[in-house]
């Protein structure tokens, strides 16, 4: 009995010994939890509870110079079912209505979502994809479905939103107005206006605290810390959308009927240097199609060929070293420095000509003579005009990957004697399309090299940020007798000259045609092709416009391959329409009495009436993608033929609206 009680005894001390120990365990845990490791947990325990959320910052609009919207962000929602969620008799008495109303909007058969709904249900779906990429529209009338309007717990919606940018006007322009991408490396970038103003553009996003209430759910907390977003200003940009219009399509057609490779256009304002129009399109191997994916005008530099001439009669008549009437022979259309021959296009030569008419037919072999004789004793003073000119650099534009010029200078180690001939008709020698633009804008704009300019404000409502003024490169590439030289040899051109096809009695114009030769020296010269050009102004008397179009590696089989041929009716086409669809005006006065007129843009109409059309709007007048968004916007099918405004319509103003008819608009 003695030894039982001692057993005892020693295990009540045992166990008194180790509840003793988890005692002390414990004591110091506390101890070290509230001492030592307290400001971890409780920074745990505030982290779990109450968390710092992003407010996203509105991002800015892009406009055009002409009021239009070329970029802007919008809402896009994605709506999924927990399945779950609905009790069993609501799910039944509601999935076959849902199911209609879900048809009706998605374009979908309705027992194709009944079927979907029901495998979700299961299968115990939570997360079952109705439908991405939704509009508000579509998605204010999705929840308000029956079973989704009942709300995520009852009826099982959710509901996830994404703001994504959009570009109103489509692909026009795509590369330069710009947008985000995620680059082989996997790095963000940013491209076009997006990128170069995106400090302006972006705004700064701003943060607000918020407590945790209950699963998924947080109430904002009022904080001192609170951070308010500042949303993003509007950029303007100069691009004008009719000229962008009229500039995308004329580019388009002439490399469908070539089958180029690709190519570009840039129309830009004389005086100020603002880019109204450019375009970049480049065929895809697969599709054949042709898309916006590399901005050829500012990053592709190559070599021009005779569009580079002009700078040969700028360094001749500016350093006075001859004049357009000096005569020389072109030698059978050949002529050889070192062992390389310089060839004329135009077999057998031209006989002998005057130095003008040489530039006026683009002879390789007058030029290179001009050129040789006068600086072959020192060819570093060519460079160095073309070096004072600012040929040599880049143009310093916002956008990432601008190309750069090539001009070999005589203290270069790879530098010998032939390159002064060559660089003469405009090989040894690259720049980029708008560097081109840029030097024949300045003979327009009487000598004054400006820079293609991009963006001309940025805005906060009617409140200007920052204004870019005009920036000149240049105050006066040459004299002003040299440059009045300059516009009759580039108007000859076109009258009498390689450009000739491109006369019109209308309306006159000046430039330089350019057929380079491009990956000659490469795999034997297999790989040959050739860049087609036309760069020059418009009108000659006081010209308002520059432009430049390029096309690379047009289909050779005809023969026909010259810039006069496949660049030149670009340039003209273009011409031609912003001349004959200008409105002329004139100044009224004394007028009180109110005129109805003829809306002349999509927002007009939409502006004036608050509502949707009822009858078929009058059209006429209206550019082709104002026309074809307004008519599709109210349920009509629209195909337009031909390029710019509309001429006429199939159906007549007034007419009842009849949902998908289709209406034939003819642009011109």
């Amino acid at each position: 009995m003695a030894v039982e009680d001692k057993y005892i005894s020693y295990r009540i001390y045992l166990v008194a010994f180790a509840i003793l120990l988890m005692a002390i365990a414990i004591a110091v845990k506390l101890t070290n939890i509230q001492w030592v490791e307290g400001d971890y947990y409780r920074k745990l325990a505030k982290e779990r509870t109450v968390k710092n959320f992003v407010i996203p910052a509105n991002k800015g609009n892009i406009y055009s110079a002409d009021g239009s919207l070329l970029a802007t962000s919008i809402p896009n929602y994605e709506i999924r079912f927990d399945a779950v969620a609905p009790k069993a008799e609501s799910f039944e008495k509601n999935v076959k209505s849902l199911s209609d109303s879900l048809a009706i909007v998605l374009g979908k058969p309705s027992n194709f979502f009944e079927n979907e709904l029901r495998k979700a249900r299961a299968n115990k779906n939570r997360y079952y994809l109705v439908a991405r990429k939704l509009s508000y529209t579509q998605y204010s009338k999705i929840k308000s479905f029956p079973l989704f309007n009942l709300g995520a717990y009852k009826g099982g919606i959710i509901i996830e939103q994404e703001t994504v940018r959009e570009h109103p006007i489509g692909k026009i322009a795509e590369r330069t107005i710009g947008y985000d991408k995620i680059d082989e490396s996997g790095q963000l970038k940013r491209v076009g206006i997006e990128g170069a103003f995106g400090k302006y553009l972006n705004g700064k996003d701003g943060k607000i605290l918020k407590q945790k209430i209950a699963k998924g759910q947080w109430k904002p907390i009022r904080d001192v810390n609170e951070v308010d977003p500042q949303d993003g200003y509007d950029v303007i940009s100069t691009i004008d959308v009719y000229i962008q219009d009229i500039a995308h399509h004329a580019l388009l057609k002439q490399l469908e009927e070539y089958g180029a490779e690709h190519g570009c256009v840039v129309v830009m304002e004389t005086k100020t240097g603002r880019v109204k129009a450019i375009s970049n399109l480049g065929r895809d191997v697969k599709s054949g199609n042709y898309y916006e994916t590399i901005n050829y005008a500012v990053a592709e530099s190559h070599e021009p060929g005779s569009t580079f001439k002009l700078v040969d009669m700028i360094a001749l008549l500016d350093d006075n070293k001859v004049d357009t009437s000096k005569v020389y022979d072109s030698h059978g259309g050949v002529v050889t420095y070192r062992g390389d021959k310089v060839r004329d296009s135009h077999e057998g030569g031209y006989g002998k000509i005057s130095l003008g008419k040489g530039f006026e037919v683009s002879s390789n072999t007058i030029l290179v003579q001009a050129v040789v004789e006068n600086y072959k004793n020192n060819p570093q003073q060519f460079i160095d005009r073309i070096n004072k000119m600012g040929l040599n650099k880049p143009l310093g534009l916002p956008f990432q990957g601008e190309g750069k010029p090539i001009v070999h200078q005589t203290s270069d180690k790879n530098w010998n004697p032939n390159i002064l001939p060559w660089m003469a008709f405009g090989y040894s020698v690259a720049m980029t399309p708008l560097q081109t633009l840029t030097l024949y804008n300045a003979v327009a704009n009487n000598g004054e090299m400006v820079k293609p300019q991009f963006v001309s404000e940025i805005k906060e409502w009617n409140k200007t940020i920052k204004k870019y003024d005009k920036q000149i490169i240049n105050p006066k590439i040459c004299s002003d007798g040299t440059i009045k030289k300059l516009k009759a040899l580039l108007s000859n051109v076109v009258k009498r000259g390689t450009g000739a096809k491109l006369y019109s009695k209308d309306f006159s114009m000046a430039g330089k045609t350019g057929t380079a030769q491009a990956n000659y020296g490469k795999n034997g010269g297999n790989d040959k092709h050739y860049i087609s050009s036309f760069v020059g102004f418009f009108p000659v008397e006081q010209p308002k416009y520059s432009c430049i179009v390029v096309v690379h590696a047009p289909n050779t089989s005809k023969n026909n391959y010259y810039g006069a041929d496949v660049a030149g009716p670009v340039f003209k086409r273009i011409a031609q329409k912003i001349f004959t669809d200008a409105p002329s005006t004139n100044e009224i006065k004394n007028l009180n009495r109110k005129i109805a007129k003829q809306e002349n843009n999509y927002d007009s109409y939409f502006v004036k009436s608050g509502k949707k059309l009822q009858f078929i709007p009058n059209v006429k007048g209206m550019s082709g993608m104002d026309a074809v968004a307004l008519l599709e916007n109210l349920g009509i099918k629209v195909k337009a033929v031909g390029v710019g405004k509309v001429k006429k319509q199939s159906l007549a103003p007034g007419e009842n609206i009849v949902k998908n008819t289709t209406i034939l608009l003819e642009l011109s």
